[in-house]
């Protein structure tokens, strides 16, 4: 059930907060919402399964393209597990999610039990960033959640074996139909601030990496994945030997979480924090 809360600058934040145990918040995509988790959901066990709508996406209010940054997602973050009255909380993050989650272990470190990250890293392909800019902010060319479905897997390279009825529920989750054919379900100036955060040289990235020492982490990379590199996820296993990684086959940017590859990670992951926790 979506809840709300009020950020700090009086927005209207959407949330859930379902399960019992361990606490792990569920951070989505740059242009997802709380379904970016329904797939692995079932799978989880003895989770406390905390999601939340960034500002200006799903549910939550629209707060101008100045606010849709990593910091100000990071501190709504926060400010959830606040809400909560949550000391610590494990981050699984999809994409976007991964780089607050990165963010959070170098400036807020003592508030994470751990960070799982779903096919980020410190190193983003330009190739990757290239093909979210030209979809980033508009609206698909299909009228019907099901007209949408046939294009997908065309327009998803690096997919194959896809559940059946996957590219469905997926339309069905990020796009909503109307008279005027398929909208975005967050604010288009998205594309304003996504843009404006990748202008001019790229930032280094690796000293948040380096700063989940000590923390249990997982790395899931979609096997045919152009945002993170196969050298990047193996410099990150290399500064990190202790942590689990899974790559998974027929996947690209980003694998849904419930394919077995990234459910043995995440598991893996869990039993880890877990033992941490006794």
């Amino acid at each position: 059930m979506t809840q709300f809360f009020t950020a700090e600058d009086g927005a209207r934040i959407a949330y859930s907060d379902e399960g019992e145990g361990l606490p792990v918040l569920c951070l989505a995509g740059l242009t997802r919402n709380m379904a970016d988790f329904d797939y692995v959901a079932p799978h989880l066990r003895g989770v406390r399964m905390i999601r939340m709508d960034y500002r200006g996406r799903g549910e939550s209010d629209h707060t101008g393209a100045a606010t849709y940054t990593v910091p100000q997602e990071g501190k709504d973050a926060l400010a959830l597990l606040d809400h909560l009255g949550i000391e610590k909380a494990a981050v699984l993050g999809t994409s976007r999610g991964g780089l607050i989650a990165l963010l959070l272990a170098a400036v807020a470190k003592d508030r994470l039990l751990g960070l799982c990250l779903n096919d980020v890293g410190p190193a983003i392909e330009r190739a990757g960033l290239d093909r979210i800019f030209d979809y980033v902010g508009r609206n698909p060319m299909a009228n019907t959640h099901e007209e949408l479905a046939a294009k997908l897997p065309a327009n998803m390279p690096g997919f194959a074996n896809a559940p059946e009825g996957r590219w469905l529920a997926d339309a069905q989750r990020h796009y909503a139909e109307t008279p005027e054919g398929l909208q975005i379900k967050y604010d288009p100036a998205l594309r304003d601030a996504f843009l404006a955060a990748f202008e001019g040289e790229a930032p280094d990235l690796w000293p948040l990496w380096d700063a989940t020492a000590g923390l249990p982490v997982a790395v899931i990379r979609g096997a045919n994945s152009d945002l993170l590199s196969p050298d990047a996820f193996a410099e990150m296993q290399r500064r990190r030997p202790d942590g689990v990684y899974a790559e998974v086959p027929d996947r690209a940017h980003i694998p849904w979480l419930d394919e077995a590859e990234s459910l043995g990670a995440i598991n893996s992951w869990l039993d880890a924090l877990r033992a941490r926790t006794k």
